[in-house]
């Protein structure tokens, strides 16, 4: 039987609204994309800004043609934004959240302030520890150690050398490395080195501390995937048998959207909860060679 005038109306109603609110997601997030600011990679920034845009344009397409395709297999026109909302929010909101400075860096910083320690016991002066001090640095610190011997090379102050160190590794742990060999710099006392053994001894039980706090948060985001990976399938199961007939009404919708979006908000809150802070540094200032 053909259907009726109002039930053609309706569906080219649902159709039109599909269609303009993917248009308009698909447009907000291309302006969003389009005028975000991207890193500057010497020699390549055109390149990889464009190719970063391309594939976000891509991916919300996709995303936006998989929601469409949901709507006209279930007739839930809420799938038209819940599906590419989805795909767009969940990898990023159950991805680990960055905490600061990464463990292998302080990792790195305490062992290769032993190393220096070590260099200074045997006589060697700061300068010169310093600059030798790249061979055996941890790779998770070499680049910013030898960038410290590269600026010591060109006749940098000590000073100035080690704030921008401290700079190039923007954590409050190498502030106060760079303001110990700082103070060792302008003394020229004897001590230091068994400073920066006392100094590496705080930085492993830091790095200590630090990996018990990472296990302790890990455990709620590994719960969270695992919830939301369960209520996925669980949803998509309930789709193509036909349990959820009874949200298919306007009313229905409003009500799946409102869960799903409370399922999203709780999602919000852990990823905010389980993230870590970092530690304010002091050294804030670096003045940089004259040129």
């Amino acid at each position: 039987m053909a259907p009726d005038g109002a039930t053609s109306v309706a569906a080219v109603t649902a159709f039109v609204t599909a269609v303009a609110t993917a248009t308009i997601l698909i447009g907000v997030t291309l302006t969003v994309v389009g005028a975000r600011r991207h890193e500057v990679i010497p020699g390549r920034p055109t390149q990889v800004t464009t190719a970063r845009a391309s594939r976000h344009a891509v991916v919300l397409v996709l995303c936006c043609a998989a929601g469409m395709a949901m709507w006209w297999l279930t007739g839930f026109i809420v799938a038209v934004i819940a599906v590419p909302t989805a795909a767009l929010l969940l990898p990023a909101l159950l991805r680990t959240p960055a905490s600061g400075t990464p463990i292998a860096v302080l990792s790195g910083l305490e062992q290769w302030t032993r190393g220096l320690s070590g260099m200074l016991v045997v006589g060697a002066g700061i300068e010169t520890a310093l600059a030798a001090s790249v061979g055996s640095a941890p790779p998770a610190v070499r680049p910013a150690v030898q960038s410290l011997s590269t600026r010591l090379n060109a006749r940098w102050p000590i000073s100035e050398a080690l704030r921008a160190f401290a700079d190039d590794l923007d954590d409050a742990t190498a502030d106060l490395i760079a303001a110990t060999l700082l103070l060792g710099a302008q003394r020229r006392g004897e001590g230091l080195a068994a400073v920066l053994d006392d100094l590496a001894v705080t930085v492993a039980d830091e790095v200590r501390i630090r990996r018990e706090v990472e296990a302790d948060r890990a455990r709620p985001r590994t719960t969270a995937r695992i919830v939301t990976g369960i209520t996925l399938a669980v949803l998509a199961v309930l789709t193509v048998s036909g349990y959820l007939g009874p949200y298919g009404s306007l009313l229905g919708q409003l009500l799946l959207t409102g869960l799903l979006t409370a399922f999203v908000g709780c999602l919000v809150w852990l990823r905010r909860a389980t993230a870590g802070r970092a530690t304010p540094r002091f050294l804030v200032t670096s003045a940089r060679a004259p040129g």
